[in-house]
């Protein structure tokens, strides 16, 4: 049997492990942030279709604010804030807290609904990039990477994909934070994870450059043998 994760708590916005309550749970570990007061919990991001999708995954009515560029000084970002004292006190129970950039460990998210969360990451701090390699011929090279300040955090989401999905990863030390890198398979394989139906919740723009990606690579290497997806 799969690991569980403990349940939400009965008066959370979701009272059990749903697909929608795994993403949202993925965003708020990469883009959210729990207050120091143990109630309110923010969800802050530069796609204001992102915030929208959040809160329909947890069923909020909230309104949507603008939020300050502490970079460009201008609201160049799109937040939600709500106050739960059970929800929040569920996330802490999940492993997350204030200030967690650099203190992110494990957490205990169902092997269930765990790429469910994965893709909540993806569209919060991952990315899938692509170029050609002038060291081989027209060679069309590509990678999804996940972004954090905790290098635990990045090998448990390592150690759990390649369980579930025997896709291996390598972690890299960058300026300010480290990466959690796949190449072209791993790739293929977490992306038919995370999207496994058209209708999950995810930001539109990221699925789009993904399927382009994939799209290049299968015109590049069209022949027997090649799969789609």
């Amino acid at each position: 049997m799969g690991k569980r994760g403990p349940q939400p708590y009965k008066g959370t916005p979701i009272h059990r492990w749903t697909h929608k309550l795994a993403y949202a749970v993925g965003l708020i570990t990469t883009d959210g942030c729990l207050s120091s007061d143990g109630r309110h919990i923010d969800f802050t991001s530069k796609d204001k279709d992102l915030v929208v999708t959040f809160r329909k995954c947890l069923g909020l009515t909230n309104r949507i604010g603008r939020k300050t560029s502490g970079y460009t000084g201008k609201k160049d970002y799109f937040r939600v804030q709500f106050g739960d004292v059970r929800f929040y006190a569920w996330l802490i129970e999940l492993g997350l807290s204030p200030h967690k950039s650099k203190t992110l460990g494990p957490l205990k998210i169902p092997d269930r609904v765990f790429f469910h969360f994965l893709r909540g990451c993806f569209d919060g701090d991952g990315s899938i990039y692509a170029f050609w390699d002038p060291r081989w011929h027209s060679s069309y090279m590509f990678y999804t990477q996940f972004v954090s300040a905790s290098r635990p955090h990045l090998e448990w989401l390592q150690h759990t994909i390649e369980r579930l999905a025997h896709a291996r990863g390598r972690i890299q030390k960058t300026v300010r934070a480290h990466q959690l890198v796949f190449a072209k398979a791993a790739t293929r394989v977490i992306s038919q994870k995370m999207y496994p139906r058209s209708d999950v919740p995810h930001l539109e723009r990221k699925l789009r450059k993904t399927l382009k990606i994939f799209a290049t690579d299968e015109k590049h290497n069209a022949s027997p043998g090649v799969g789609t997806w």
